[in-house]
């Protein structure tokens, strides 16, 4: 059994990002062909590859288990890691110019992926398969999603380069609590409030939006400040309240 122990790791930290990695490039070095898909001389399939390889990495790095491939590819854990591919997909069109006969692909992606995003948690609640790794797919996969999304929709000029803002909030607001426990501040609880995953949606459902080609970009413009400021918002009042500037207490009746 200890043998087992030891195993479980390194199939989690190498052995499935390898595997999702020549997965994920298989699939779109197939399904896209080369011509007119690629710019600076990288193929989309190598970065689709490589950017799930490191979700992956991520995510299993410093787990525990004995039984590794049972506890990865049960129902809910295989509908994240769908979810992390079709991102994986995204990304790979960022070195993709605009002009491609396949520019709907990254919005048909990324907007399947968030309705996975929304049935593997329930799927993982249903049939009582959530785990740890579950919950840490499940936090990059939704932290890459928001940066990859608007970086490419930003590259093919359907966003403004401001609206990166999103991109940047959680590591922004991770970096301040760091800093406070560095400095040996107290950091206090979160509100416990749906409002972040509220407007997480809402996000979520406009990079959709934002990254069909039909839409027109004026419109998608116009409405970027008024999507992207109660986001930013909740990240202001969260971090007011983690690092004591406001009580807590004012937000928690939000659920």
């Amino acid at each position: 059994m200890a043998g087992r122990q030891g195993d479980a790791p390194a199939g989690l930290r190498v052995g499935l990002p390898v595997v999702g990695a020549v997965t994920v490039a298989t699939v779109v070095g197939a399904l896209f062909p080369a011509d007119a898909m690629t710019r600076w001389m990288v193929h989309p399939a190598a970065v689709a590859g490589v950017c799930l390889a490191g979700q992956l990495w991520y995510a299993g790095r410093g787990l525990e288990t004995v039984r590794p491939w049972r506890y990865v590819f049960g129902l809910a854990n295989t509908l994240t890691l769908l979810r992390g591919g079709l991102y994986a997909v995204v990304a790979g069109f960022l070195v993709v110019p605009a002009t491609t006969d396949l520019a709907w692909v990254p919005a048909a992606c990324y907007g399947v992926g968030v309705a996975l995003d929304r049935l593997d948690g329930a799927v993982a609640r249903t049939v009582g398969q959530q785990t740890a790794l579950g919950t840490r797919l499940d936090m990059a996969f939704d932290t890459f999603g928001f940066v990859v999304a608007p970086v490419l929709a930003v590259l093919w000029g359907r966003l403004p380069v401001w609206y990166l803002s999103i991109s940047a909030a959680r590591y922004v607001y991770l970096a301040g609590i760091r800093w406070r426990r560095l400095r040996g501040r107290p950091v206090f609880d979160r509100p416990d409030s749906d409002l972040g995953k509220y407007f997480a949606g809402v996000q979520m459902a406009f990079l959709t939006v934002a990254l069909v080609p039909a839409v027109p970009v004026r419109l998608v413009f116009a409405l970027a400040p008024a999507v992207l400021a109660p986001s930013l918002a909740v990240f202001v009042r969260d971090f007011l309240v983690v690092s004591g500037r406001l009580p807590r207490e004012w937000f928690d009746g939000g659920r």
